[in-house]
């Protein structure tokens, strides 16, 4: 039996420290509980809350690391004191179980954390110095660099996670602890969950005494809202999580700018497993179990859900693909996390279903708002064939992909888009295999894997999370991890400047 929701939002935007209303609502859509009424986002909502952005910019950005890194802790402490409501709220809203929320706001804490960590340290300004030299023909000034804040960023909040990346997750918090604003365009799957969390973000502003300006949340509204934030004259750039057709149209809106700007879009991924001969032969069944798990986790709505897995056909695939199966008819059906999502798998699962040569192998019955997993396998050559079944279908559907030999595994890596995640499982035997098969997937995703899996993105200085086209909208960053906060700088050469007038992270 569900628990008696208590928490009972308000529904308004946070603009620079302030709550604001406008002319209409909309009813969330909770997959348990009552529903609420929220506040439309607006244009005219959006250009004050990026004016008021601007303004803040000028004394942030010019903050210390120490002033920001207090700020991240502070904001990570309030999301802590509201920890019980976002449960709630956040379970109601999603239908995500409790321990997944739990486990994803200790992942958006310790985020803040790392981020605040991390810039005391200082490396990542990536300091240069050129001593002068007077003497040389022709002499050479004194050159320093050091990388500074762009300015307001606007943020898209992300639908299947509603604290790791949306309000305060990785983009956010990135922004900030770079000195740059942030205006936060949060998503209507969750408009709840967003509320308390910039309820956290806006007293851990007040406490630390920082321009009001730095935040604003503008909730979910029509599509001219998330237009108007990435076209803003002062929107410097653009962090986003979400699907390829959304986040395409947002970054042409980008590039066509009379001053375009950078758009920073995480799009997903089918996450392609190759699994090497040797390996499939000695532990064929524990990479199948394991697959399962990953392939199913919260219902397969993570951006690094392994849905296709590449093997040589025989004796060991048809194993392999039994022991999948067996698998999946042990999971239960799982709640989505929205109406919209729940019937786009559906259609997903059916357009693989009805593709030519391709094997349904397990399927169980699932309705409404809840998904259970799917099982289908293709030949190679029909993959190779067939474009539409590279293509992501956001829940627990698996794709396995039969290979002649080791040599059609490489021109399957060879024709994948790019990725977020590829992953190599190898036995010794198997190394001359990767090692023809490593080069391929370097170029093909973010982050390679051997004999593991790719749900579960680790928050620290190594990770990458990103990939080329379409994985993410730009190769050269992630949006996981303390790389991530060079999105929000540029570098900025000083030459000849005295001491007194340089950047303080350059004195």
């Amino acid at each position: 039996m569900r628990p008696s929701p208590s928490f009972a939002p308000h529904g308004r935007h946070f603009v620079a420290g302030e709550l604001k209303s406008t002319d209409s609502t909309f009813a969330s859509a909770p997959a348990w509980g009552p529903s609420h009424d929220f506040n439309v986002g607006t244009p005219a909502l959006v250009d004050e809350a990026c004016r008021h952005a601007e303004e803040a910019a000028w004394s942030f950005g010019d903050s210390t690391r120490e002033e920001r890194a207090v700020l991240l802790e502070t904001i990570a402490d309030e999301i802590e004191a509201r920890a019980d409501a976002i449960t709630e709220i956040g379970s109601q809203e999603t239908g995500l179980p409790a321990a997944r929320l739990v486990g994803e706001r200790g992942r958006t804490v310790a985020q803040l954390r790392l981020f605040a960590t991390h810039i005391r340290q200082g490396d990542y300004l990536d300091r240069r110095h050129d001593v002068a030299l007077p003497e040389r023909q022709p002499p050479r000034p004194e050159l320093r660099l050091v990388q500074r804040p762009i300015g307001p960023v606007a943020v898209f909040g992300a639908s299947n996670f509603p604290l790791a990346f949306s309000v305060a997750g990785g983009d956010t918090a990135s922004a900030l602890a770079a000195g740059c604003p942030v205006v936060v365009k949060g998503h209507s799957a969750h408009p709840g969950t967003s509320e308390i969390v910039a309820e956290a973000v806006r007293a851990a502003v007040e406490r630390c005494g920082v321009h009001a300006g730095v935040f604003s949340l503008i909730q979910g509204g029509k599509r001219d809202v998330g237009e108007a934030l990435v076209q803003h004259p002062l929107i410097r750039a653009v962090g986003f999580t979400g699907s390829l057709g959304g986040g395409r149209a947002l970054f042409d809106l980008c590039a066509s700018r009379p001053e375009p700007i950078p758009f920073f879009g995480e799009l997903g991924s089918v996450n392609p497993m190759f699994v090497l001969p040797a390996a499939l032969a000695t532990r064929g069944t524990a990479i199948a179990e394991g697959w399962a798990a990953s392939l199913t986790l919260g219902a397969g709505q993570f951006c690094t859900n392994p849905g296709i897995a590449v093997l040589p056909s025989g004796a060991a695939a048809d194993a392999f693909v039994d022991a999948v199966a067996s698998a999946l008819g042990r999971v239960q059906p799982q709640a989505m996390l929205t109406d919209g999502i729940a019937t786009a798998f559906r259609a997903g699962r059916d357009r693989i279903a009805d593709s030519r040569d391709v094997q349904a192998v397990f399927s169980a019955a699932c309705a409404r708002r809840d998904a259970a997993p799917s099982l289908f396998a293709t030949s190679a050559r029909a993959w190779l064939a067939d474009h539409a079944l590279s293509e992501e279908v956001f829940g627990p559907l698996g794709l396995v992909v039969r290979a002649s030999d080791v040599d059609e595994m490489r021109q399957v890596a060879r024709l994948l888009r790019g990725q977020l995640t590829a992953t190599i499982h190898l036995d010794a035997a198997d190394a001359d295999a990767a090692h023809a098969l490593l080069p391929i997937l370097e170029r093909k995703a973010g982050r390679v894997l051997a004999n593991g899996f790719p749900t579960g993105v680790e928050v620290c200085d190594a990770m990458v999370h990103g990939g080329p086209y379409p994985a993410s909208t730009n190769f050269g960053a992630t949006s996981v991890g303390t790389l991530s906060i060079r999105r929000w700088l540029r570098p900025v050469c000083y030459q000849n400047f005295p001491e007194q007038m340089l950047p303080g992270d350059l004195r």
